[in-house]
């Protein structure tokens, strides 16, 4: 479900990078072409369940795998422009319909996704820069990136059809489920409801700001029509996500690292927890479906990442709402807390390997709670009823090169308290991912 592009790539070395003398700065690219393709499999043995729902993990073995493939089409159609559109494929069977847990396994599964190839548009949009001045940064050739060159100190509009997690939350180590971790809880703050339609995309527009150490950026994008729906709601000014983010980079024992703070509010027609716990009927179960109304949602996320040597970064987020409403477009999770650190092979004489290690933690609010233990059901999880513990997932993964444009990926993922509830699990999940691109 969760999709990116190379954006935050480009922003995290740009911070990183000190300003170019003239003969090192590449080439402006008039046009690119680039193309990924990743497959995910994974796998899970029985686990003990005292009973199941009606959006619960089902408790014996089973297996899910996606496909994505994506071509990549960059152009400069005027000065400081570049125009991007991506054509997309996917393929898979999700574990459990994508039920049963806060924290989904992989980040690559849709939630409209299934056994037949999905063909679409995933981006079309515009990004134009200003540059004001400083000193000239380079920006290499990638998926929705042209080669070139930026000022350090810039204004930048991006305006289309594309994933807000391209621009914001660009953490360099939990970012993309193609190369990093795969868990939705560690791709994107967890309790941040971005504007996204079925498939990880949305229409809307951001304003971003750099100057030397510092980056703010703003957007604006569509919700779905309906709660986790594929249909985007085209009323933008009445019905929307916005998000405000304050970036600052810095150089931490001669590493860099970058802070980030985000805000959100989504305003749209939502159902809220309390609301329908009211409207129940006596022996009935809560419906919050059945209660939606114009509302808004707000949270904030905070993140880091920090190099802490040649071949070794940490990172770590903290992210809350206000979690009296259902779920609209991303995840089952209102509160999360997540750590960790990302090694390159290098550091053992393997130069395109990556060993990487995780925790999370994620929540529910008190609303929420009370109306899954009364038997009401979201639209990921579910059981019937709940002894409520936070679910605690742990993740590693070791990406093992296979040249300068392919990877084969392990991974495993360890979950406690499956959506929340003490009376079942723990859960093991094995993976394996194959990703390419050039």
């Amino acid at each position: 479900m969760f999709r990116c592009s190379m954006l935050y790539c480009a922003a995290w070395l740009l911070a990183a990078a000190p300003g170019a003398r003239a003969g090192d700065l590449p080439a402006p690219e008039a046009w690119n072409a680039h193309v990924q393709a990743t497959y995910v499999w994974q796998a899970k043995p029985a686990f003990d369940a005292a009973y199941s729902g009606p959006a619960s993990l089902v408790p014996w073995r089973e297996t899910g795998c996606s496909f994505s493939a994506t071509a990549a089409f960059g152009m400069r159609p005027w000065r400081g422009a570049e125009l991007y559109f991506d054509p997309e494929v996917v393929q898979g069977k999700a574990m459990s319909g994508l039920h049963g847990l806060g924290g989904m396994t992989n980040g690559e599964q849709q939630k409209t996704s299934g056994t037949s190839p999905t063909f679409y548009r995933a981006r079309l949009y515009l990004r134009q820069t200003w540059n004001l001045g400083g000193p000239m940064q380079a920006v290499e050739s990638d998926m929705n990136q042209l080669a070139g060159s930026v000022a350090s100190r810039r204004v930048v509009l991006t305006a289309g059809n594309l994933a807000v997690s391209d621009i914001f939350d660009a953490n360099s180590q939990a970012h993309d489920a193609r190369s990093q971790f795969l868990d939705w809880a560690l791709l994107a703050h967890g309790a941040w409801d971005f504007a996204a339609d079925a498939r990880g995309y949305t229409w809307g527009a951001a304003l971003e700001y750099d100057d030397g150490d510092w980056a703010v950026r703003a957007g604006r994008f569509m919700l779905p029509q309906e709660s986790n729906g594929l249909p985007l709601d085209r009323h933008i000014f009445r019905h929307h996500g916005d998000q405000l983010e304050l970036e600052h980079r810095h150089t931490w024992l001669g590493r860099t690292g970058t802070v980030r703070v985000l805000a959100f509010r989504d305003r749209t027609r939502m159902g809220s927890f309390r609301d329908a716990l009211a409207a129940a009927a006596p022996g009935q179960a809560p419906d919050v479906g059945s209660v939606r109304r114009e509302r808004g949602k707000t949270g904030f996320g905070l993140s880091l990442d920090q190099a802490l040597g040649a071949n070794a970064a940490v990172f770590a987020r903290a992210s809350r709402n206000d979690g009296q409403s259902e779920t609209y477009a991303f995840a089952e999770i209102e509160r999360s807390v997540s750590v960790g650190t990302t090694l390159q092979g290098a550091a053992w004489g393997r130069g395109g390997d990556t060993l990487g290690v995780a925790a999370v933690r994620n929540g529910l609010s008190q609303a929420h709670r009370a109306y899954l233990a009364a038997g009401g059901v979201g639209a990921f999880i579910g059981d019937g009823r709940l002894d409520y513990h936070r679910e605690a997932i742990a993740e590693a993964y070791y990406k093992a090169g296979l040249g300068p444009h392919a990877a084969l990926s392990l991974d495993w993922q360890h979950v406690d308290n499956p959506a929340y509830n003490g009376a079942r699990g723990p859960v093991n999940v094995f993976g394996l991912r194959l990703h390419g691109q050039y």
